[in-house]
């Protein structure tokens, strides 16, 4: 069997990653696998065997500005979409396993278009946020709006990503994606957890089966992992309380770690990991940034030397690093109300009120 898959990225961030080890999977079973994407032109060696790009780079800034100016997001990229398309006829995948479609990369209206001309085609779309059925945003918990149940207009998002500087797209966006993303023959939808799950039933994307598929976690690397941490750093007498993210901004809960430190004495240190260099240089005294970093067991050892994990994202499909952190041995508080949620209740932690006086009675006994 052939299989496609299409995602914004390969073999990088937790997408990206998820996508190769699908790949993997399926070609030790025997069959045929490449991951189509659009952003960053970096694949880590390994896994290029699989990639095809879409696009470039340029295509990508282009898409990006078409999208700010019109909030028309995924709807650029025509010619190479195109291209990819031609290419896709050429290679005739069994399966299309789709995932990520936003990234400034390419066009939905002309995929579904393509995908509904090949009624024989198996098609997987696993969902890793909501923006498939939203006229704009990928998240809208902490915006309190529920317009996606009914109808997208007059977005309390424009701002947000996809970011819109002038035009509220959002009731055309809305109509537009119900009518390419429904109608598919044969289509499954698969989500991380079961309260995306519940979301997605709400939607217009009802009309498919929906699978729950937890994420999984490599455990031959995140597990207790001694190491140095702690000294490097001149940490040997504090309580470390975690926090890690890909991109820290306001939906991962930066604020309320900053917030956090405020209510801290001197036996504490909060410590972020994925931080930016501009983010680090503004840090107060009792936090530690670190910068982003690939070396997954270098993060399972940070993980495993910490006291207390702290996840205060509102918006989780999933909550990835919260079970790395478990894995690694450490307790773990999240918020309530998200996936994570349900994470800590089916692998262990603690889930609290989304307040950060909730989490501060939890840490100052850790």
């Amino acid at each position: 069997m052939k299989v496609l898959f299409i995602n914004s990225v390969c073999g990088i961030g937790s997408t990206g990653k998820i996508c190769v080890d699908l790949a993997a999977e399926l070609e030790a079973q025997g069959h045929e696998c490449k991951i189509a994407y659009g952003r960053d032109a970096f694949v880590p060696e390994k896994y290029r065997k699989y990639a095809v790009r879409i696009g470039s780079d340029l295509d990508v800034k282009v898409h990006g500005v078409r999208s700010r100016l019109l909030d028309d997001h995924g709807l650029g990229s025509r010619a190479a979409t195109a291209a990819f398309l031609k290419w896709a006829e050429d290679y005739r995948p069994d399966l299309l396993w789709l995932h990520n479609l936003h990234g400034y990369y390419i066009n939905y209206k002309m995929l579904f278009h393509w995908i509904k001309k090949h009624q024989q085609l198996q098609v997987r779309w696993t969902l890793h946020d909501c923006w498939a059925f939203t006229g704009h945003c990928a998240y809208f918990t902490m915006a309190g709006c529920d317009r996606w149940k009914d109808h997208c207009r007059e977005c309390p998002q424009k701002g947000s990503y996809p970011a819109s500087v002038l035009r509220d797209n959002s009731y055309h966006n809305f109509e537009t994606k119900r009518e390419s993303f429904t109608g598919v023959q044969n289509m499954t939808l698969i989500t991380p957890s079961h309260w995306l799950a519940d979301l997605v039933r709400q939607s217009f994307l009802g009309q498919y089966p929906v699978e729950v598929h937890y994420n999984k976690i490599d455990r031959s690397i995140f597990k207790p992992t001694p190491g140095t941490f702690r000294e490097d750093h001149g940490l040997e007498n504090k309580k470390i309380i975690l926090g890690v993210a890909s991109v820290w901004d306001e939906r991962k809960g930066l604020r309320d770690f900053m917030r956090l430190a405020g209510m801290l004495d001197d036996r504490f240190v909060i410590v972020l990991v994925g931080l930016s260099q501009q983010q680090c240089a503004g840090l107060p005294g009792n936090v530690l940034g670190i910068q982003r970093t690939n070396n997954a067991a270098q993060l399972a050892a940070i993980y495993t030397t910490a006291d207390l994990f702290v996840n205060f994202s509102q918006e989780e499909t999933f909550g990835m690093t919260t079970v790395e952190a478990l894995y690694c041995g450490t307790p773990a508080v999240v918020y309530k109300g998200t996936a994570c949620e349900e994470i800590v209740n089916q692998y262990g932690g603690t889930a609290v009120d989304a307040n950060v006086e909730s989490v501060y009675e939890i840490v100052k006994n850790c």
